[in-house]
């Protein structure tokens, strides 16, 4: 059972990088111009925004207690200061949601901005790009540079991080736009 959860949150984690890539291919459209897909992305999402975060945000939540509580992987230093970054974030975008105050959205911004500069400098901890410090050789055993899964020949923890921080963050971007605005012919 745990084997197929692993690789149950690791086809989420590909599926939500392919969504990941489209949205900021659209945001890197709308930035030179190009508005449309933009648009049509923000009237098929429109009021879902927020309760899209919280899905992503909970999915992570949730899939770093499953690591940790159940398949029994000890967190390590920067895999601590990810969930601190992720926790809140399932927690108050579901209480926004659920008052449907967008406002919120522009406030909860810099949880998965910290969160996924955490996760990037995890990969490269990880990877063997950046040497981790001592108190990550202390924080779990192996450090931060353990690979606790490896599926799809790139898929560890710290990825699965990153995406689920990436999202919350196109979602809650979409949340703290104004509403899309559709031109009739």
């Amino acid at each position: 059972m745990t084997h197929d959860t692993i690789v149950t949150l690791a086809v989420l984690g590909v599926a939500g990088q392919v969504l990941a890539a489209l949205l900021l291919a659209i945001g890197g459209l709308a930035l030179i111009g190009l508005r449309g897909p933009l648009r049509t992305v923000q009237a098929w999402l429109e009021g879902y925004e927020l309760w899209l975060a919280f899905l992503v945000a909970a999915v992570a939540t949730g899939g770093s207690l499953f690591f940790s509580e159940v398949a029994h992987f000890v967190p390590c230093e920067l895999c601590w200061f990810q969930r601190i970054c992720m926790y809140p974030l399932s927690i108050v975008t579901l209480l926004a949601a659920l008052a449907g105050d967008r406002r919120a959205a522009r406030y909860l911004l810099p949880l998965p901005l910290v969160g996924g500069g955490i996760s990037v400098y995890h990969l490269l901890v990880e990877n063997g790009y950046v040497a981790q410090a001592q108190s990550c050789l202390i924080s779990a055993p192996g450090g931060c540079a353990v690979k606790w899964i490896n599926e799809f020949g790139y898929v560890t923890i710290p990825t699965l991080a990153l995406t689920g921080f990436a999202l919350s963050l196109a979602f809650l971007l979409l949340a703290s736009a104004p509403p899309a605005t559709v031109k009739r012919a």
